[in-house]
């Protein structure tokens, strides 16, 4: 099936992976190399993380629960020290991919896990330096306004890898999952694209990234 449909993930594809500024806060506090991860990898369904996703809990709660779950794993981190490491910086690269898709007449989309109040996925959170967060906060602007259709996890009560999500964004665009090529940063979100047809594309940088999506639309970015 020809493909119709691009979607997207937000962070860790528009912008630089939070893993980068989990790994500075793990060098600066003396705990072990993805032990930020490795908490979030613990009943990913149904822990901190995974409920503030899905706006079942306040970032009170959050705070309170990551603290709990990562002082069981050996280390205390409260959630709130989290928060702030899911900024990243945009990728212009990527950005420019997404208009070069929409102006060629591909359906473009957006599925991001996101926190309450935190904005549009990983890279969403606000900068300390004032003047960089609103240059970031009108790049993405301008990125959001691309899209045919964004799905929040925070606002739609489902969150990747959950096969729904999947689901209702091609329910939005009015494509079906065979005619899709979606990209994320995350193997395991991936996963349950491809098992629905979609081409999925894990995003580990990106030139691969633009390279694979070059392959399986046609278009050169």
């Amino acid at each position: 099936m020809a493909i119709e449909a691009v979607i997207w993930d937000f962070g860790g594809v528009f912008t630089t992976s939070p893993f980068e500024a989990f790994r500075r806060y793990e060098a600066r506090n003396a705990l072990p190399t993805d032990f930020l991860r490795g908490v979030n990898a613990i009943d990913p369904d149904t822990n901190a993380w995974a409920r503030f996703e899905r706006a079942e809990i306040d970032a009170a709660a959050f705070d309170a629960l990551f603290l709990e779950e990562s002082t069981r794993l050996g280390h205390a981190v409260p959630g709130r020290d989290v928060l702030p490491l899911l900024s990243g910086e945009v990728r212009p690269r990527m950005a420019a991919a997404l208009k070069t898709c929409k102006a060629a007449g591909f359906k473009v989309g957006c599925i991001t896990n996101n926190v309450p109040g935190a904005g549009h996925g990983a890279g969403m959170a606000a900068s300390a330096d004032k003047a960089a967060s609103a240059d970031k906060a009108a790049a993405v602007a301008e990125i959001l306004s691309q899209f045919d259709a964004l799905i929040e996890s925070s606002k739609a009560g489902v969150r990747k890898p959950d096969p729904r999500i999947y689901a209702m964004m091609c329910e939005r665009l009015v494509v079906a999952p065979e005619a899709c090529v979606y990209l994320d940063d995350l193997g395991v979100n991936c996963k349950p694209a491809a098992a629905m047809g979609m081409v999925a594309i894990k995003v580990s940088g990106e030139d691969q990234a633009l390279a694979e999506l070059a392959a399986a639309t046609g278009l050169a970015f």
